[in-house]
């Protein structure tokens, strides 16, 4: 049970729990400030017009395009 809910994922991925941790806590913090950005855009349109698509494509880029295929043992 707690290898399925803590180790089994990270795993999955590459990581060690910790390395997860660390990568999913960067992102999950790019993606409040990319949620404060649109907010303010949608109060004031004029302002950061581009601030959480950027944040997005940086993200997308970390994730997806960049994602390393190498395993840990």
């Amino acid at each position: 049970m707690i290898k399925r809910l803590f180790i089994a994922h990270p795993a999955s991925v590459g990581e060690s729990y910790g390395e997860h941790f660390r990568h999913a806590l960067a992102f999950s913090a790019a993606m409040f400030v990319g949620a404060a950005a649109c907010l303010v855009h949608a109060l004031i349109p004029s302002m950061c017009q581009r601030t959480g698509s950027g944040i997005i494509a940086r993200l997308h880029d970390r994730m997806v395009v960049n994602r390393t295929t190498t395993r840990h043992p």
